[in-house]
């Protein structure tokens, strides 16, 4: 059956952007891929590399006659890709119909909050999304045509998205060879607030520490492996990090504020020799760790 990914345009050709692109263009998906980016350098890469196939000199410009739009772009500059495309989500193309538009940010409220604002409701062709896959590389040159081979990719749609608009869209991932699942918006947020956003913000936290030490260096050196497996992802892009706790700030407090609590009570277990209770904390820990990689090991099996 023919993909019904003709033109796909892509707004932000960073690592998820040009991975996409990548993607797409390997598996023969879409009949042509157009892009734009702020950074020329990024677009020129992106055609002497032949995973897009033409570059806009403006978001417009881009999404003129695309059957679909990928907004690729740190998530508090979702809101002005949004705002430019406007008329575009409104009106109808050549084929008598509007333009599909996602997302990969991974906070979704505040994508649906800018939509409500700019559109005064939720565009019934804009379907939210956030693949749960990346690397602490960045950049163009980092694209990788399989980085969503097995992945989650989380979609948000609401009662007002339109289920072609929605199918779209998980046609593109599942090509991708991504598993595609949907929640609510607020429910991702928190999900990802516990397990994605609080462990980036820890990450950076312990190296900035270690690293204004007069003996950093020799600490990074004798790390072990287990520092530097939890050390990686404060290598990941710092701006796209700062926007998402600024995007998700709640939530990440919810739970920054409950991590910080364990910790005072961890410390004063070691302060006040209470070792027996250290043990049971890590023990606790212990299977409740083990029991997510039987979950994740039997589901494995299952497929």
């Amino acid at each position: 059956m023919k993909s019904r990914l003709q033109k796909v345009s892509i707004i932000g050709l960073g690592l998820i952007g040009a991975s996409i692109a990548a993607g797409l263009k390997q598996r023969g998906l879409a009949e042509r891929i157009i892009a734009y980016d702020t950074n020329a350098e990024s677009l020129e890469t992106g055609i002497s590399q032949a995973f897009i196939d033409e570059k806009a000199d403006s978001v417009a410009a881009c999404v003129q006659g695309s059957s679909l739009v990928v907004l690729a772009v740190p998530v508090l500059s979702i809101r002005d890709s949004l705002s430019q495309l406007k008329d575009v989500l409104l009106e109808k193309n050549r084929s008598g119909q509007a333009p599909v538009v996602t997302d990969v940010g991974s906070v979704k409220s505040t994508i649906l909050k800018a939509a409500n604002e700019i559109f005064g409701e939720h565009p019934a062709n804009l379907v939210p999304g956030h693949p749960v896959a990346g690397s602490e590389k960045h950049g163009v040159e980092a694209a990788d045509p399989d980085l969503f081979e097995k992945h989650k990719v989380i979609l948000t749609p609401t009662a007002a998205t339109d289920k072609d608009a929605l199918a779209l869209v998980e046609e593109m991932w599942q090509g991708l060879g991504a598993r595609v699942m949907q929640m609510t918006a607020e429910h991702h947020d928190r999900v990802f607030a516990q397990t994605s956003h609080l462990p980036h913000l820890l990450a950076y936290a312990l190296v900035d520490t270690l690293s204004v030490q007069g003996d950093s260096l020799e600490i990074f050196e004798y790390a072990a492996g287990g520092f530097r497996d939890f050390s990686r992802i404060a290598a990941s892009d710092p701006v796209m990090w700062r926007d998402v706790f600024d995007a998700n700030g709640e939530e990440v407090l919810n739970i920054l504020d409950k991590y910080v609590d364990e910790l005072s009570g961890i410390r004063s277990m070691i302060a006040e020799g209470r070792m027996d209770e250290l043990e049971a904390l890590f023990k606790r820990a212990k299977i409740a760790r083990d029991h997510f990689s039987l979950i994740r090991e039997n589901k494995g099996k299952r497929k």
